[in-house]
């Protein structure tokens, strides 16, 4: 008899979820919370999840109020060699 119980995720019904690991919609959550994405309201959300990911995360790449420096830039000056 194991003394610690393996723990299941918790969801709610007609919560969905994507599974980074797995690579498929689950209904509920089947996996772990650090392997998935969600919850979405409905299939289509959750099958849609890796391109609103990467469309959220090009927003941001180029969103100038985050880059408003050169690639390659720093804060600080680069220091003075011998």
């Amino acid at each position: 008899m194991a003394l610690f119980k393996a723990k299941k995720p918790a969801g709610k019904p007609g919560e969905w979820f994507y599974c980074l690991e797995h690579k498929k919609v689950e209904e509920g959550p089947e996996c772990p919370a650090k392997d998935r994405f969600g919850p979405y309201a409905d299939r289509a959300d959750a099958e849609r999840a890796m391109q609103t990911a990467a469309d959220r995360n090009l927003a941001w790449e180029t969103d100038p109020r985050w880059h408003d420096k050169g690639a390659g830039e720093d804060d600080e000056p680069s220091p003075s060699g011998p």
